[in-house]
């Protein structure tokens, strides 16, 4: 069973982070990340500073933001995705959220529809390449 912060982080990963290309590469460490990573005054971790710091930087602010604006813009983030999951989970079947709840949601922005329809299309492909890769790794082995 997911936790609502794993949740939170898959659903900020798939469509915030995952294939974008301005948060690939980037000037920041693990190490340097992990310093970063910390909690809030409320209690609350940190879950998205790297790749917030990265997103920043390839968006044109320093690439050492004001840890600042890095803990405002996730208090947006999360609150935006959690607005949004609750909103999906009313729309389809009650207490859960589907893929098609959220395509449903963003229907009418022409750009986030447009951004979840390519990372849809490309999480497929994935899926097929790692299936081929897999299926010719299994077949050289016999």
């Amino acid at each position: 069973m997911l936790t609502f912060n794993q949740l939170l982080h898959d659903f900020f990963h798939f469509f915030f982070i995952k294939l974008n290309p301005m948060t690939r590469t980037s000037g920041f460490d693990d190490e340097e990340a992990d310093l970063h990573y910390g909690s809030t005054s409320s209690g609350r971790k940190r879950l998205f500073s790297k790749e917030l710091r990265c997103m920043m930087f390839g968006f044109g602010d320093d690439q050492n933001p004001y840890t600042e604006s890095v803990d405002l813009l996730e208090d947006l983030v999360i609150e935006y995705i959690t607005e949004t999951t609750h909103k999906a989970m009313e729309t389809g079947r009650t207490g859960r959220v589907q893929v098609e709840d959220m395509v449903f949601l963003v229907r009418k922005d022409t750009r986030k529809f447009a951004r979840v329809k390519d990372l849809l299309t490309m999480n497929e492909e994935l899926k097929k390449a790692r299936k081929a890769f897999d299926e010719v790794k299994y077949a050289g082995v016999s």
